[in-house]
């Protein structure tokens, strides 16, 4: 009997004061599962966000190097200037001195411009540029500055893709005055219009590995 008034007087007690130990405890334990999962997410979230930094890092890094392994417009300009310079030498050392006892360059084809000293200047003028480029990939101008021509594709420059290059592509470029090699500036492998037309580019030597890793 004082056990059943005992159990009596605690559930009114417990009933006037709305006193409810096991409800309590279930609710703390809610309440701790509620911030573990909210933390979990939040970690998770955290870890998303640093995996896409990395990612995009390592993107930027990637497109940097990209940019690097080619030779700019800047450094390929002063490299046919010392090509220019070369063949001037040429000429002023070699041609001029075979002119002046021959006058071979006085006779002409039709008209001044088919004469035979312009025709001997742009043979000698092209065969430079074809010649250098299908046996060593550069010009004495890339030697200087540490660059030379390479295939998109990585394979070895083919004579179509030379001529194609140094002679069409040059001749097109000198129709319009040189601008078309503008385009070297804009373009995101600095390829100029004669590399589009041979599928070529132009790399710094220093950088080849990174240029035949980048498949």
């Amino acid at each position: 009997m004082s056990d059943n008034n005992n159990n009596a007087y605690k559930n009114s007690y417990n009933k006037q004061f709305d006193i409810h130990p096991t409800n309590e405890y279930d609710q703390q334990g809610e309440s701790n599962s509620d911030r573990d999962a909210q933390h979990t997410k939040h970690s998770s979230q955290q870890d998303a966000q640093t995996q896409t930094n990395q990612s995009e890092t390592s993107d930027l890094y990637h497109q940097e190097v990209a940019k690097a392994i080619y030779a700019g417009f800047g450094i390929r300009f002063f490299s046919f200037i010392i090509d220019l310079l070369v063949l001037f030498g040429v000429g002023a050392f070699v041609l001029s001195p075979i002119y002046a006892f021959t006058h071979i360059d006085e006779a002409k084809l039709w008209i001044d411009y088919f004469s035979i000293g312009h025709l001997i200047d742009a043979l000698l003028f092209y065969l430079y540029f074809v010649l250098m480029t299908k046996y060593f990939k550069q010009t004495i101008g890339k030697m200087i500055f540490n660059i030379r021509v390479e295939r998109i594709d990585r394979k070895t420059l083919k004579w179509s893709d030379v001529l194609f290059r140094e002679w069409i592509g040059r001749i097109i470029c000198g129709v319009f005055a040189c601008l078309p090699y503008l385009v070297v500036i804009f373009t995101p492998q600095h390829r100029g219009i004669h590399d589009y037309f041979a599928d070529t580019v132009v790399i710094k030597n220093k950088l080849e590995k990174l240029f035949y890793e980048k498949k």
